[in-house]
């Protein structure tokens, strides 16, 4: 049996989930092949290369894969499938969109978001936002699954020699959908999905300008930064700050959550985080019961407290 190991990378380099994907692939038993997908990504491929326990990687290079979208993934997907008996992808937006499509394709049921690996067949996977862990048995010959990377320890081991880098010839045809654009924001903190240190804010911040007070002690931890549903409805920081359920799933060493009451949702998106600290000024608030550290204090004097400290 084979797994076939699907990358996310930027164009130049791999993601940190797709080191996270290799652990939970490796978890399963097979050999491994890494697919790289994309336009120009012979340098990923050549870095998918090194990794240990990958025995081989396969380069789609072509202008219909440069956006990952669902039809060309998915027809290419599918065009390899026979050779495999798993096939898994970090969990994020392209692969949220691609492989449910593979999966029917393939008429197979789709294991999504797992968190361990019991077996080449079954495995765990959060539901009801993380507040329970189902075991799931997958039946199916081919396997389709997709991986919370917060849940699993980058593999950063290297190979002294490099295995074989196989060029797939096969070009898709995308005809029921097209690229338009991309609305990219451009950061010189870190990357909120693979940072880390993180510092929340949420809606008991109060407006977009006081959360500069959030901005500054992350600048000053080198952290990224990050925010509640909340926050982001109310207009305080853009979506793509948002942690939770239906934001960003993360799991940093160090988490802080200043002004976040705690919602579900919420916690679903960072309780894996190895330290959380909390500050609230409400005592009963749910986020203290994940905290490894709460103060009960106004944000509004903690925070500038902390930045001038540090």
């Amino acid at each position: 049996m084979t797994t076939l190991l699907i990358a996310e990378h930027n164009s130049s380099t791999l993601s940190s989930a797709t080191l996270c994907a290799l652990t939970a692939a490796q978890a399963i038993g097979n050999d491994i092949h890494v697919l790289v997908v994309g336009k120009n990504v012979e340098s990923v491929a050549d870095e998918a290369a090194s990794l240990a326990g990958v025995a081989k990687v396969l380069c789609a290079n072509a202008d219909v894969y440069e956006y990952a979208l669902a039809e060309p993934m998915g027809d290419l997907v599918v065009h390899l499938a026979a050779n495999y008996s798993h096939i898994i992808a970090p969990s994020n937006s392209e692969s949220k969109d691609f492989m449910p499509r593979v999966a029917a394709l393939l008429d197979v049921g789709q294991v999504s978001d797992i968190c361990a690996v019991l077996s080449a067949e079954q495995f765990k996977r959060p539901i009801y936002a993380g507040n329970a862990i189902a075991t799931v048995t997958a039946l199916d010959a081919t396997k389709v699954i997709t991986v919370r990377a917060s849940s699993f320890d980058k593999n950063i081991k290297q190979n002294d020699q490099k295995c074989p880098v196989e060029t797939i010839d096969f070009v898709a045809e995308s005809v029921l959908s097209s690229w338009q654009s991309d609305d990219i924001t451009e950061s010189t903190r870190p990357d909120l999905s693979s940072a880390s240190r993180i510092v929340s804010g949420g809606r008991g911040v109060g407006s977009s300008e006081n959360f500069a007070l959030v901005e500054a002690l992350a600048d000053k931890l080198g952290a990224a930064v990050g925010a509640s549903r909340a926050a982001v409805d109310a207009g305080f920081v853009s979506n793509d700050l948002q942690v939770g359920q239906t934001g960003k799933i993360v799991a940093p060493d160090l988490y802080m959550a200043f002004g976040i009451s705690g919602a579900i949702q919420h916690l679903a998106g960072m309780k894996d985080s190895k330290v959380i600290v909390a500050v609230n000024k409400d005592e009963d608030a749910p986020i203290f019961q994940v905290a490894d550290y709460g103060l009960v204090g106004d944000l509004f004097a903690v925070l500038p407290e902390m930045t001038s400290k540090l």
